[in-house]
């Protein structure tokens, strides 16, 4: 017989740009109210959050909008875990090749922000003020901002599997 589509994919689709939102609104209250300033690899991986909280959060739109869209919803699962992964590598290479340098200046996070116009376009989200030697200084609950962000694209990639893999289970 017919099976009921499990909710799971969207829920965790919407879970996914609530929280991605979430930590870049956490980020820029750091930045604003606590004086935590971001480098380059920092803005990156906010970059990366917001398109994140987007990608998820039209994916799970369009999940309620067209209910029998699975291969719509596999797609934005596909892009959500492909976004988290490169967001998962630009903050393990903050944490141990970035922190590790007096100047991130030019490196490829500030190329691509630079070339993107990012920092023009939105410069109180998106402006570096900061080495990555001093923001591996600032910390949260004892780890630093890089490790925390990690995880958060951690989770999400690992969702994003877990969702897809659920989907694509059912008939």
């Amino acid at each position: 017989m017919f099976q009921r589509p499990s909710p799971w994919p969207g829920r965790v689709l919407a879970l996914i740009s609530l929280s991605s939102l979430a930590s870049l609104a956490l980020a820029l209250v750091a930045q604003h109210y606590f004086d935590v300033r971001p480098c380059p690899w920092c803005v990156l991986q906010r970059g990366v959050f917001l398109l994140l909280g987007l990608a998820a959060g039209l994916g799970w739109l369009q999940g309620q909008l067209l209910s029998r869209a699975r291969a719509l919803t596999a797609c934005s699962l596909l892009l959500v875990a492909g976004l988290a992964l490169a967001g998962l590598a630009a903050a393990v290479w903050q944490h141990e090749v970035a922190a590790q340098s007096a100047s991130c200046n030019m490196t490829f996070a500030d190329q691509l922000v630079m070339a993107l116009h990012l920092d023009e376009i939105l410069p109180s989200v998106f402006m570096a003020t900061a080495g990555c030697n001093e923001a591996a200084a600032y910390k949260l609950l004892g780890l630093p901002y890089e490790v925390w962000s990690g995880l958060l694209y951690l989770t999400h990639a690992l969702a994003a599997a877990w969702s897809l893999r659920t989907l694509l289970r059912q008939r």
